[in-house]
């Protein structure tokens, strides 16, 4: 199926948000997530499927000072 991922189309398996987060990589306690518009709140990516057509930003904390 394919989705947008921060405006890059691409296709993914059938997997619920904490899985595609880590299929790419991503430590999900790092990271705010978007799904269509609507932040997700971070104890809802295990139960959460990505769907075709979902819009998706993921958006990395970066420390400093």
């Amino acid at each position: 199926m394919q989705v947008t991922i921060n405006g890059e189309l691409r296709d993914i398996a059938t997997q619920t948000m904490q899985q595609l987060l880590e299929s790419l990589g991503i430590d999900p306690r790092k990271v705010a997530v978007e799904r269509n518009a609507v932040i997700l709140p971070k104890a809802e990516y295990m139960t959460t499927p990505v769907v075709a057509g979902d819009r998706i930003e993921i958006v990395h904390f970066v420390g400093g000072g």
